[in-house]
């Protein structure tokens, strides 16, 4: 079915407050047929709201939603957005973890059924896949739980743009690439240019500001729940955009967060780790103090590296050897990282609480005091830090995870690409946090599938079907050697 002419959306006036907490107050959006839409501020800045009204998930205080040309804020709900033909792939994944690849599919396209409708299912998700992500490498009878979360996110965008009876003629893509390595990323990108000059729309939310401004054709900036700049992608630049966001960070200042290169050896190894992958002699070598990258390829071995040393702790294996406490920022927060049914004091605090025992009780002063105290440290934005974890965006959970990390007593901290979602602002924040750590003394090891970031370490190896292949220093990382190395069979140092 061919997408309408015209706007597909018209919001106006929407309005949604949390308590004492507004998240939208009075918010216009228009998207038209046949573009991408930017959708760019900071975490928090009510974004992902939005879009939870505009996918029928959340209902607004006030305001109209005009979708097609019909007044639809009368019984808006997710069933009527899929049948006007909008989609909406979540920051926070929603497939059924407990279900198959062809499940799922069946779940979003309950028309699917009759004699072999798991047949049908299949072939569509997965010819969508082979569409958008050639070489996936994923089944239709995977179960999405045993999936990497970079394949289970893979899934989710196949699926939103999978069509049967319904129309589709929006497609939400709420920090699409998080868990994407360069490669699957820059293929969802190309595609969803194809798909936008087929006359279909998008609306491509991301921290990352070169897919704003080199994929979309206008962006709209949103600051404390409003709309406070909206041109053509081609009237900002970097600059000018980070300033419509209202963050101080610039060029200089990213650029200042790359560390000197100083001489390997001169601290205690800390961590020595061989992958457990037959044929391979190269091992992770950590210093004290040490920011150690891991890079490649994303589900080729570097988050099973961060699980094989955090499960060595207090033992001493033949692959690996770990001397100190260790603490781990999980990239999946929903999964591994937060306690949906806690305060985010505590889980900030939860790592902690061995030193806060007084008698035979946890002492809840000093508790709220840790907590009081990384609130303001990392700047997690939350009036109280009593509410639950869950009133949180998705950065400032992954705050609070850092938070937990950084407040503990652990020597080595283990990142597994934790930066999902985070605004530019947060990360200069948490990248400063870090340097200071390391200069003092404790040991990062970082999996991330952003190359800026690696510019923050010491020192990267990268992997390749679980092996590291090769280990670069600051002065010779690029991202021309990353790639060539995550490609290549075999890689020399």
């Amino acid at each position: 079915m061919s997408s309408p002419s015209g706007n597909i959306v018209s919001l106006s006036g929407v309005a949604k407050s949390y308590g004492a907490v507004r998240a939208l107050v009075g918010v216009d959006l228009l998207v038209d047929a046949g573009e991408c839409l930017g959708l760019v501020g900071h975490n928090g800045a009510g974004k992902s709201t939005l879009m939870n009204v505009l996918a029928g998930t959340l209902v607004p205080d006030r305001g109209s939603i005009v979708v097609s040309g019909g007044d639809r804020t009368a019984n808006y709900k997710v069933s009527l957005a899929h049948d006007l033909g909008i989609r909406c792939v979540f920051q926070e994944l929603s497939l059924c973890p407990n279900l198959t690849v062809a499940e799922n599919a069946r779940i979003f396209h309950p028309n699917l059924k009759g004699w072999g409708w798991r047949g049908r299912a299949g072939r569509m998700i997965i010819g969508k896949l082979d569409e958008i992500f050639p070489n996936h490498g994923i089944a239709d009878d995977d179960v999405v739980g045993d999936l990497s979360i970079g394949k289970r996110q893979m899934v989710e965008i196949a699926r939103a743009f999978t069509v049967t009876d319904e129309p589709l003629h929006l497609v939400i893509l709420d920090e699409p690439t998080s868990s994407l390595d360069a490669v699957t990323a820059q293929q969802l990108l190309t595609f969803m240019r194809k798909v936008v000059g087929e006359g279909r729309s998008c609306i491509l939310i991301s921290h990352l500001l070169g897919e704003i401004l080199g994929y979309s054709d206008r962006i709209v900036v949103m600051r404390d729940g409003a709309v406070v700049a909206e041109k053509p992608a081609g009237a900002f630049d970097r600059n000018s955009l980070v300033a419509a966001m209202g963050d101080v960070a610039d060029e200089d200042k990213i650029e200042a967060h790359e560390r000197i290169e100083k001489a390997r050896g001169e601290t205690p190894v800390v961590v020595r780790a061989c992958p457990q992958t037959a044929g391979n002699g190269r091992e992770l070598i950590a210093h004290k103090g040490e920011i150690v990258g891991l890079a490649g390829l994303a589900g080729h071995g570097q988050t099973r590296m961060l699980l094989q040393i955090y499960d060595a702790v207090g033992k001493r294996t033949a692959s690996t050897d770990v001397a100190g406490p260790v603490s781990l920022v999980a990239g999946d927060r929903q999964t591994d990282g937060i306690f949906h049914l806690w305060s985010i004091g505590q889980n900030v605090t939860v790592r902690s609480l061995r030193s806060m025992v007084r008698g035979l009780l946890i002492d809840p002063a000093r508790e709220k005091a840790q907590a009081e105290e990384w609130k303001d440290r990392i700047k997690i934005k939350t009036p109280d830090m009593a509410n639950n974890i869950l009133s949180l965006s998705g950065g400032n959970q992954q705050k609070a995870l850092f938070a937990r990390a950084l407040g503990s007593d652990a020597e080595i901290v283990l990142m597994d690409d934790p930066m999902r979602g985070v605004d530019i602002g947060t990360k200069l924040e948490v990248y400063d946090l870090i340097r200071q750590e390391a200069e003092e003394g404790r040991t990062f090891l970082w999996y991330t599938t952003e190359m800026d970031e690696l510019h923050n370490c010491d020192h990267v190896y990268v992997f390749r079907n679980g092996r590291i292949v090769a280990e670069l220093s600051r002065s010779e990382l690029t991202e021309e050697k990353v790639l060539q190395s995550s490609f290549e069979e075999s890689a020399a140092s």
